[in-house]
C-alpha cells in the first residue's frame, strides 16, 4: 500500500499475515479510489461530489442489505461482513474525502485534527478491526499514529497542495501562519519554486514538532501489540518519523526538495522496528 496518496499508511505492508493483505487491499481499493474522485483529474466539484455520494449510497445499499454491482464494494462486502468492520469508518473517510472538495483552508489546529479524525484515523481504526485488537485504548494510540501521518503528509506536500483547486489547498493553520508572519500568498508564490522564507521554515519547524510529539505519543502501541501487527505498527512509526527527519534535513524547504521515503531508508526503518527505544520500555 505504499503509493501516492497513502505513502505514509502501511508502510509495511509485505508484513502483513497472508490472510489479511486481501482485506487490506479492498479497504485501500475503497480509500484510493475515493480520495480520488476528491483529488485527481480535472472534474468540477458538483461531478466530484455526485460520485463520492454514490460510494455513500454503496456503504448505505451493504446496510440495509440490498444487492450492489460496483467493483469496489463487491470486493469490500464480504471483508466488511466478516470482520464486522463498522460501517461508520468509511462513512467518515467519505465525509473528508467530501470536504476536500470545497474547502481549501483550516482556520486552526484542532479545525485540522477534526479533518484527520476523519480522514486519516479510520485507517489505523479499520487495521485494528481486522486483526481484533480494537481496544479503547488501542483505538486511541492508533488515532494518534494515524492523525500524525496525515499531519505529516500534509508538511511534505505543502508545495503540492498550494497547486491544487482554483485557490490552492494550505493544511497549514490559518492562526499558525499569522503568528509566524506567513500568508497564504506566501505559500501559493513559494509552490512554483522560488526557496521558503525563514518565517516559513519556522513555521514548518513548529508543525514538525506538533507531529512528531503525537506520533510518539501513539508509538508505544507497536511495541504492547504482539507480532506481525505490532511489527507493522512499529515500520509504520518509524516511516513517518524518517519523513520528518527528512523534512528537517532540507531545512524546511519542502517546496524545492519534497521528502520521500527511498530505498536507502528501509534498512533503517526494518532496524528501528526491531529494536526497541529505552525510552518506550515501562
Amino acid at each position: 500500500m505504499a503509493v501516492d496518496h497513502y505513502e505514509n499508511f502501511p508502510v509495511a505492508s509485505v508484513l502483513l499475515p497472508a490472510p489479511l493483505r486481501e482485506p487490506v487491499a479492498a479497504i485501500y481499493g475503497f480509500a484510493r479510489s475515493a480520495d480520488d474522485f476528491a483529488d485527481e483529474g480535472d472534474l468540477p466539484p458538483d461531478q466530484r461530489r455526485e460520485l463520492l455520494a454514490g460510494y455513500q449510497a454503496e456503504l448505505d445499499a451493504i446496510e440495509q442489505g440490498r444487492p450492489t454491482q460496483h467493483p469496489v464494494f463487491l470486493r469490500l462486502r464480504p471483508v466488511i461482513a466478516s470482520y464486522g468492520l463498522p460501517l461508520q469508518l468509511f462513512r467518515d473517510l467519505l465525509d473528508a474525502f467530501m470536504q476536500d472538495v470545497g474547502k481549501d483552508r483550516y482556520r486552526d489546529f484542532p479545525e485540522l485534527m477534526d479533518y484527520c479524525r476523519r480522514s486519516a484515523d479510520p485507517v489505523g481504526r479499520l487495521l485494528l478491526h481486522l486483526f481484533g485488537h480494537a481496544t479503547a485504548e488501542n483505538l486511541t494510540r492508533s488515532d494518534a499514529i494515524c492523525s500524525a501521518l496525515q499531519l505529516i503528509n500534509h508538511w511534505q506536500d505543502v508545495g503540492i497542495d498550494a497547486g491544487k483547486g482554483t485557490n490552492g489547498r494550505i493544511y497549514l493553520p490559518q492562526d499558525d501562519m499569522a503568528r509566524f508572519g506567513v500568508s497564504d500568498g506566501d505559500v501559493l508564490r513559494r509552490s512554483v519554486g522560488k526557496p521558503a522564507s525563514t518565517d516559513f521554515r519556522q513555521l514548518l519547524a513548529f508543525q514538525v514538532n506538533r507531529a512528531r510529539a503525537l506520533m510518539l505519543s501513539g508509538a508505544p502501541l507497536g511495541w504492547d501489540l504482539q507480532g506481525r501487527i505490532g511489527l507493522e505498527i512499529r515500520a509504520i512509526v518509524a516511516g513517518g518519523l524518517r519523513i520528518l527527519d527528512k523534512i528537517e534535513a532540507v531545512d524546511y524547504d519542502v517546496f524545492n526538495r519534497r521528502p520521500r521515503l527511498q530505498a536507502p531508508d528501509w534498512p533503517l526503518i526494518l532496524w528501528q522496528s526491531l529494536v526497541r527505544p529505552l525510552d518506550t520500555h515501562r
